[in-house]
């Protein structure tokens, strides 16, 4: 590469920065039109460029429900008996009955900003909130689709959206309640409505649309079968076996566990992400690694409603991949997914360093890579720092007294152990820096439509 840069291009100078193969310094990191052009390790930096010490590949994240945003500490106040997973879902069904597309919108740009400062640069919508206050469908029924896209192109986060098909209440097509009447869709209706939703993310510059049967709880199987036509070369996200209660139901309806239902009864392939796969049998744990699907796991929700711990050391032996994603938003910080998701398998085998891949490994790096990996392959796309990939990048502040006079590995080791989301200090989407000094350029005003919002919706 010549010293003298065409006009049309910028560079980002590193002192310190994760490629593919590893930790490499004096990287000059070339951009136009969004993507990476060149990166050079062992460079010069030269005057025009922007220099920071130290850059990761931004972190996907391929779970959310952006508008439980709002709701957000309101579920931790103990109930007449013993709270789980279904009493939490009441108190969602009760806050989200009075949200309009513009409440959508604004709580959602809300938890955009929020991962874009936390190191997500991605976010996998999953979407279910579709019909108005009556439960009707709204005369563009991607109506609410078209919010949450709109609220990442306030933001700026990529998406893949995953427009939801939720038809019943519970195994073998139970009647859907009152509560969930504005998720609820036969297939005629969300084939409207994934058009709808196909026709408003063109929009954006990059944007992926995928298809997600909510779980086996609230799509049948005959629906499930045809979905198939609708799932070719998207990625299909479901919820899969995330409560106890949940694989006790699916036993009394079928005779069979949930995983072990899904992969008897669909084309899982590596398309597929199994959202939370908590309660897997070993049988089904390596025949989901075996099949490509990624283990879509939000370690924070999952702890926060108390549904378990993935049996994470038996997947990763069986060669699985899995990525982290936010899911109810109840705190958003990719940092503090990771070393959840980590610790979590640390208190159940009473060790230490459990993910990290071989002996010597650095298990920050390691559940990095796993998650990067996992997170990009799920949500359609591809992640990390290399020619031809969209600019999605982190940058640290190692003067943060977690990261001092760390190289290599303990960097990421520090960021993901010690430091977390405090050391965030620019972040690059597709080559526009949103965030600078750990805060996002559209805070303050985001801030302000949210605490409008949650004023009419909490009151």
């Amino acid at each position: 590469m010549s010293a003298r840069l065409d006009s049309s291009h910028r560079s980002l100078f590193f002192e310190h920065c994760l490629l593919p193969a590893g930790w490499a310094r004096s990287v000059r990191v070339t951009l136009a039109q969004g993507r990476i052009t060149a990166v050079t390790p062992g460079a010069e930096a030269l005057a025009q460029d922007e220099r920071h010490l130290c850059a990761l590949p931004a972190m996907p994240n391929l779970h959310s429900h952006a508008f439980q945003r709002g709701m957000a500490g309101l579920a931790e106040r103990r109930g007449p008996s013993n709270d789980s997973f279904w009493t939490w879902r009441e108190i969602m069904y009760r806050f989200v009955d009075r949200m309009s597309p513009d409440d959508v919108r604004a709580i959602a740009a809300m938890a955009y900003v929020e991962m874009l400062e936390g190191g997500f640069t991605r976010v996998g919508e999953f979407h279910y909130l579709h019909h108005d206050r009556e439960g009707h469908a709204f005369a563009d029924p991607a109506q609410m689709s078209a919010a949450v896209l709109a609220a990442a192109g306030d933001t700026g986060i990529g998406m893949t959206l995953l427009p939801v098909l939720y038809s019943y209440a519970g195994f073998g097509a139970q009647p859907p309640s009152p509560a969930q009447a504005r998720f609820i869709n036969d297939l005629d209706g969300y084939a409207r409505l994934l058009e709808g939703a196909e026709a408003h993310a063109r929009a954006l510059p990059d944007a992926v649309v995928g298809v997600a049967p909510h779980s086996l709880r609230a799509v049948s199987p005959d629906q499930l079968r045809e979905l198939a036509p609708l799932t070719q070369d998207r990625p299909v996200h479901i919820h899969i076996a995330e409560q106890v209660k949940e694989v006790d139901d699916c036993l009394g309806w079928s005779g069979k566990r949930p995983v072990e239902w899904l992969l008897d009864n669909a084309d899982v392939d590596a398309r597929w992400c199994l959202v939370h796969a908590t309660h897997m049998s070993e049988s089904e744990t390596a025949a989901v690694a075996r099949s490509g699907a990624v283990a879509g796991l939000c370690p924070i929700t999952e702890a926060n409603l108390g549904d378990g711990l993935f049996p994470v050391e038996s997947f990763l032996e069986a060669g699985g991949r899995y990525g982290i994603g936010s899911d109810s938003n109840v705190l958003i910080d990719a940092a503090e997914e990771l070393r959840l998701l980590e610790y979590g398998q640390r208190l159940t085998r009473r060790a230490r360093n459990v993910m990290a891949r071989g002996s010597g490994h650095s298990t920050g790096a390691d559940l990095y890579a796993g998650a990067l990996d996992g997170g990009a392959a799920a949500l359609g796309v591809k992640g990390g720092i290399a020619v031809g990939l969209p600019a999605d990048i982190v940058s640290l502040n190692l003067a943060h007294p977690a990261m001092a006079h760390r190289q290599g590995d303990a960097i990421t080791d520090s960021f993901v152990f010690a430091a977390g989301r405090s050391a965030i200090d620019c972040v690059w989407r597709h080559g526009d820096k949103l965030v600078s000094e750990g805060r996002h350029r559209a805070r303050d005003r985001v801030v302000r439509d949210y605490a409008k919002v949650l004023e009419t919706l909490i009151a």
